[in-house]
């Protein structure tokens, strides 16, 4: 049975741009090997926008050296990057964005959430990559709703919607480049979670929502659960109606150098990035029409 290590709580609250009023949850700045592979979380929101003609959001900007995941719960976000990835997604869809050898990207509210406002909440979460990996080709996964399978989970503890790994025979619509679940969790009042996990991976519940009781410790909204690394079976008592988004992978074990949007594995690739942003290396998006 995995035990509960300790709770996260929110590094405290920030804006992103203009349009991304966020809790920082976790960062490579404190818990990086505890939470390994996963770098960093933002939950954005909720709240709610009036609507505007105004573009909100944030510029261009460069990342290197890992992935970016866009959970969107509700309103709108559009993306463009220069690798050519770009796309616009609302409630239930994803945005899984490979960085890895350079790029630069821009996030802002999608056209018709602006128009219309309303509420708006998602989450933006920061994945390693292996050093082997970290100078691949970046890439772009738009992954909407319908391509996102939902399971029952047992004792009618409500559902999961599989964003990446797999839940028993069904697999996640991602491809990740190491063993890892995300999952999207809606959990039902007065039942019990269980769930089998991969033996040695970090686990974490991150509720975004109601409450949930593991090893008698009360976990509230904006709250992580960081689990043990032994053990395989997970149990968490459903408090109150929630919404938890699952955290699973297998730690990386390799030094981790971060400096803004870049990750790498040591201060001289840090370097190394910052003079290849700043001679151009990282291309530029291309204008639309």
């Amino acid at each position: 049975m995995k035990k509960l290590a300790f709770i996260k709580r929110s590094n405290g609250s920030h804006w992103v741009g203009d349009g991304f009023p966020v809790q920082n949850i976790f960062s490579y700045n404190d818990i990086a090997e505890k939470i390994s592979p996963f770098l960093m979380m933002d939950h954005a929101g909720p709240t709610v926008f009036p609507p505007t003609q105004e573009k909100l959001g944030v510029g261009q900007h460069p990342h290197r050296g890992f992935e970016t995941v866009t959970i969107v719960y509700q309103g709108g976000v559009s993306h463009r990057d220069s690798s050519g990835g770009g796309g616009t997604i609302g409630p239930g869809d994803v945005q899984w964005m490979t960085a890895a050898s350079g790029l630069i990207h821009e996030e802002f509210h999608s056209e018709d959430f602006a128009q219309q406002g309303g509420p708006f909440e998602m989450i933006q979460l920061w994945v390693n990559l292996p050093a082997k990996d970290k100078m691949s080709k970046p890439g772009y996964q738009g992954i909407t709703s319908d391509k996102i399978t939902d399971v029952l989970l047992a004792n009618d503890a409500g559902t999961a919607r599989i964003i990446a790994g797999a839940f028993e025979n069904v697999k996640g619509a991602a491809h990740t480049f190491t063993p890892m679940n995300v999952w999207d969790l809606r959990l039902n009042a007065g039942k019990t979670l269980s769930l089998d996990l991969p033996k040695g991976h970090t686990t974490a519940l991150y509720v975004l929502s109601g409450t949930l009781k593991i090893d008698t410790q009360i976990i509230k909204k904006a709250e992580m659960a960081v689990m043990e690394r032994e053990g395989t079976a997970l149990a968490a008592e459903i408090m109150e109606d929630a919404v938890v988004l699952l955290l699973s992978g297998e730690p990386l074990n390799e030094p981790i150098a971060g400096h803004g949007p870049f990750v790498m594995n040591t201060r001289a690739e840090i370097t190394q990035a910052i003079q290849d942003y700043n001679n151009g290396m990282f291309g530029q998006i291309v204008a639309t029409s």
